[in-house]
């Protein structure tokens, strides 16, 4: 072989090692949005261009997780579990799956710890606001309501050896489905081998490693922010009575109180982060609900959870320790 056939085998082999050397070093982001549990879902994974094929795969395998958990736990899909459930009033103990345990006893305990204002029996009075309630007079809403109220209640859900067993109430998991879909995402992504990966659901958002910005809107103007946070492996969900209406005029938001089938009126936002997007999600209702002070006391209560709270006043109140995750730099006092 002659020395410049040698020199142009060289070349090519330089440039083919520095071509492998940049698909293994140089990272790129994936971010896909489709549509799922009514809402936006986008999934972002930091890899390296030789991943690329693995990474959309690992991202169709997440996708379809959230949308089995969609079918799974839908009130209304009549092939899914909680329908069964709620049909039947009961499900014996070789028909409850690990999965439908864990998230009633999940709904159960935060039920429990925060006083009945998270509660996933309240679908009959949502249901209520959302057939044209807002529409009679205040006489006739508290008549209907005081009915209602005295047919839910987490405590009508009984759990034993036996199985699950319902007095005369219906579940409805849609306070915690979003977290619970967005934890079981980020799982299948991590076990495909991509930890830097980012779950958000509808705003229910689980981060796995490396460090993620997440922006907190302004109620007041959505263009705006109020701050930031930086976080890793932890999950962020937020509540607010500014984006879902049961009514035209925009008076009568989606969040109520199970304890008064009223919508929840102290505050206007309640942002969580926690370890868990279920802990989170379900966290974020229970704050809302409460109000900034009884709410404020729970999640300092609670290890490893954290809040930012805005109330009616857009006062703005943080817990103890959430001064470690936000970006100082858009630090605001407002």
């Amino acid at each position: 072989m002659s020395h410049k056939n040698k020199s142009i085998i060289f070349i090519i082999l330089i440039v083919f090692i520095s071509v492998l050397s940049v698909m293994f070093v140089v990272p790129i982001k994936t971010v896909e949005t489709r549509n799922y549990m009514d809402t936006f879902v986008t999934i972002s994974v930091d890899s390296t261009l030789f991943n690329k094929k693995n990474v959309d795969k690992a991202i169709d395998k997440a996708f379809s997780e959230i949308e089995r958990i969609e079918n799974v736990l839908s009130f209304y899909n009549e092939d899914g579990i909680i329908y069964a459930l709620n049909t039947n009033g009961y499900l014996t103990k070789e028909k409850v799956t690990p999965e439908l345990e864990y998230l009633i006893k999940k709904s159960v305990y935060y039920s429990d710890v925060s006083g009945g204002a998270f509660d996933v029996t309240i679908h009959p009075i949502l249901n209520l606001w959302k057939e044209g309630l807002w529409t009679e007079d205040s006489e006739r809403q508290n008549r209907v309501i005081k009915d209602e109220l005295s047919r839910i209640g987490y405590k009508k859900i009984l759990i034993d050896d036996n199985g699950i067993f319902l007095d005369g109430v219906k579940i409805d998991l849609g306070g915690i489905a979003k977290g619970y879909a967005a934890d079981r995402a980020l799982k299948i992504l991590k076990d495909e081998g991509f930890d830097k990966a980012l779950v958000n659901i509808g705003g229910d958002m689980v981060a796995g490693d490396g460090v993620w910005k997440i922006v907190l809107s302004d109620p007041d103007d959505l263009d705006n922010y109020i701050t930031s946070f930086n976080i890793s492996n932890k999950a962020v969900a937020t509540s607010g009575n500014y984006e879902r209406y049961f009514d035209p005029s925009k008076k009568i938001h989606h969040i109520i109180d199970p304890r008064t089938g009223y919508p929840a009126s102290e505050c206007i936002s309640v942002t969580i982060i926690a370890d868990k997007g279920i802990d989170a999600d379900a966290l974020a209702t229970s704050v809302f609900v409460l109000g900034p002070e009884e709410g404020l006391n729970l999640v300092n209560s609670l290890d490893n959870v954290d809040a930012l709270i805005i109330d009616d006043d857009r006062n703005i109140y943080r817990s103890n320790n959430l001064s470690k995750f936000e970006d100082l730099q858009f630090h605001s006092n407002a």
